[in-house]
């Protein structure tokens, strides 16, 4: 334990359970010494998170939903009482109707899109504006992408197409909130096991052959990816924002697959 992150205090939205990436952000900052609150969206969810946050010694649990302003500015004031200022937010948030990732992007329905767009990227933006203003010396924003968003992948349809505006937003981000000390950054792990990733079709598949043709001959984990946010959230990113982190063990190099894989 280095302790990169003594004394910063921060919310972490997005942990379904403890296989979740924002488990692994949120565990990987605990023990660099962070101070965590936790959100999550409903009461079957809450019982998931909360002896999960419970066991990194944080009682600060909100319900929040995205799509509700009300929601948001309940969560943030919350966070405001509690702790005045915050210095980091881990927004690992995104949704799409499973039914249509599967067959082909043409087919997406307009209300799909919309819903897909408002709760993966928009809320990035919703969420930023709340948090950089508890961020008065400042802070980082931290999100979650793949490679799905600007390369074409099997079973991904309109998530990527969110996930393209989703880093796109972290770009804006980025220069916006500059000038006031505040980074934004996003990780872009491979494929995971986790419960979002099961939703998507073909999950299995994806992760085997991505594991079988990266350089390294692996997928990510959640501590290299928990690893990578401490250090883009600690005082040893300090110059690093608006970039799209990549953690895949290098997938995203390949122009193909590796020789024995043809």
């Amino acid at each position: 334990m280095a302790e990169w992150m003594k004394g910063k205090r921060g919310l972490i939205m997005g942990v379904a359970n403890d296989r979740s990436i924002a488990w692994g952000i949120a565990k990987a900052m605990h023990c660099e010494g962070a101070e965590l609150a936790f959100s999550y969206q409903g009461e079957a969810f809450g019982k998931r998170v909360e002896p999960l946050a419970a066991s990194l010694g944080s009682d600060i649990l909100i319900d929040v939903d995205v799509t509700d302003d009300a929601s948001l500015d309940a969560c943030f004031a919350r966070l405001k009482d509690a702790w005045g200022k915050i210095d980091f937010v881990v927004h690992a948030i995104a949704f799409s109707d499973k039914n249509e990732l599967t067959g082909r992007f043409i087919d997406t329905s307009r209300e799909n899109f919309k819903t897909s767009l408002t709760i993966s990227c928009y809320s990035l933006i919703d969420v930023a504006k709340r948090a950089s203003a508890l961020m008065p010396d400042g802070g980082t924003i931290l999100t979650l992408t793949y490679q799905g968003s600007n390369r074409v992948t099997p079973y991904y349809n309109v998530m990527g197409v969110a996930k393209a505006a989703l880093e796109s937003a972290v770009r804006y981000l980025a220069n916006d909130l500059g000038p006031e000390g505040i980074r934004v950054n996003a990780i872009s792990p491979g494929p995971m096991k986790t419960l979002a990733g099961a939703a998507i079709g073909g999950a299995r598949k994806t992760f085997k052959a991505t594991e079988a043709n990266a350089p390294m001959r692996a997928n990510a984990t959640l501590e290299a990816i928990g690893g990578t946010a401490v250090y883009l959230a600690s005082d040893f990113g300090a110059c690093t924002t608006g970039e799209i982190v990549t953690v895949d063990g290098g997938y995203h190099v390949l122009g193909m697959m590796q020789p024995e894989n043809l």
